[in-house]
């Protein structure tokens, strides 16, 4: 296995030492020749799963230049390896149109990244720009490649706290007074990296697979959170129009200030999104993606007072694996082994994805 590291990335640290290292920028196409040569004789696939990921709705040069001129890049090189026998692309939901509320998205062969009706956020957009141009690539030039496209991503060894765990740390430290309404879909990173490894064996060329998982309002999530950590309970929902109209406020307030901009207007149209798709996604049986049950628990230092602070850790149990988020709260004489379930797992019945089940 041979991984692609930006020169200087401290997060190479993370790399498992069986892995072979090569420095390159996916943003400079020269600097990609170490990567993708590979002894005579020998085959090999391409997993591109970099990217910029952001919840910020504002056009950005660099995430273009990212996720774009980046994938670009290794579509070039794929092309010009013909022992390159594939290339899976991990593209994101986002990606796919929008549809009517409660109408459930399915994989689409067409992007539509120039409609912002359709396609919403610069991230969004860009990662729809990059997956029409591997299907382009399949169509025209030959490119051995398929797509498939994660919901949200959650798992342990989240080093770098991306913005579905600083969300969660949020809800548990109480510095999310105000929530909106709607709604997740989160899939375990674990289970994602078997479907990419599924859709190298199995996938189809110019095909492309939703991973993804069942979904849940994010008022539920937050129930359940206050239920299991004892966090300050959120008490008002807005409305996604209301949030958004004071989102804008906000920003404008901060802009005049020459503050940093309000990251709420981010938050609102990414929640925005996933309500419009909620209840939506279809998961792919061709490479037998199946979506693993999370389970949340808190381990809290039983010497603590009732009604006295508490300290802990927020435990998110997988089935292989644990991540740990330090908390504190009030005492209310928890229990050993308080338990819930985040999402039930995912079934075929049949032959077809049973999307049905009662959420718990």
């Amino acid at each position: 296995v041979r991984a692609l590291v930006l020169p200087n990335d401290k997060s190479v640290k993370y790399i498992p030492k069986e892995v072979e290292i090569c420095l390159g920028d996916l943003c400079d196409e020269k600097s990609l020749c170490d990567f993708f040569d590979v002894p005579e004789g020998m085959t090999s696939v391409v997993i591109h799963c970099a990217s910029m990921v952001t919840v910020d709705p504002a056009y950005s040069e660099k995430l273009m230049a990212v996720n774009v001129t980046g994938t670009r890049n290794i579509i070039t090189k794929c092309l010009a390896h013909p022992e390159c026998e594939k290339m899976v692309y991990v593209s994101s939901t986002g990606a796919i149109p929008e549809l009517p509320m409660g109408t459930k998205i399915k994989e689409v062969s067409k992007f539509e990244p120039n409609d912002p009706t359709k396609v919403v956020g610069a991230y969004s957009q860009s990662k729809a720009k990059a997956s029409q141009m591997v299907m382009d690539s399949v169509n025209v030039m030959g490119l051995k490649a398929c797509i498939v496209h994660p919901s949200g991503i959650l798992g342990p060894n989240d080093h770098a706290i991306g913005e579905t765990t600083h969300t969660l740390i949020d809800i548990i430290k109480g510095e999310m007074p105000i929530g909106m309404q709607g709604s997740f879909n989160l899939c375990d990173v674990r289970d994602l990296a078997a479907g990419c490894i599924a859709a190298v064996d199995k996938g189809r060329i110019g095909e492309a697979y939703i991973l993804a998982n069942e979904t849940v309002s994010l008022k539920d999530m937050c129930e359940m959170l206050h239920e299991e950590c004892n966090c300050q309970k959120i008490k008002f929902y807005l409305p996604l129009g209301l949030a958004d109209k004071i989102a804008h406020t906000l920003e404008k307030k901060a802009e005049k200030k020459a503050a940093q901009t309000v990251s709420v207007k981010a938050v609102s149209t990414t929640i925005t999104k996933i309500e419009c798709d909620n209840d939506f996604f279809v998961l792919p049986e061709e490479i037998d993606y199946t979506a693993n049950p999370v389970t949340f628990e808190v381990n809290y230092d039983t010497n603590a007072q009732v009604d006295g602070e508490v300290t802990g850790n927020l435990i998110v149990t997988y089935e292989d694996g644990v991540v740990e988020v330090p908390m504190t709260a009030t005492a209310y004489t928890p229990q050993e082994g308080d338990v819930f379930e985040l999402a039930k797992e995912i079934t075929l019945e049949n032959g077809k994805f049973n999307d049905n089940l009662t959420f718990s």
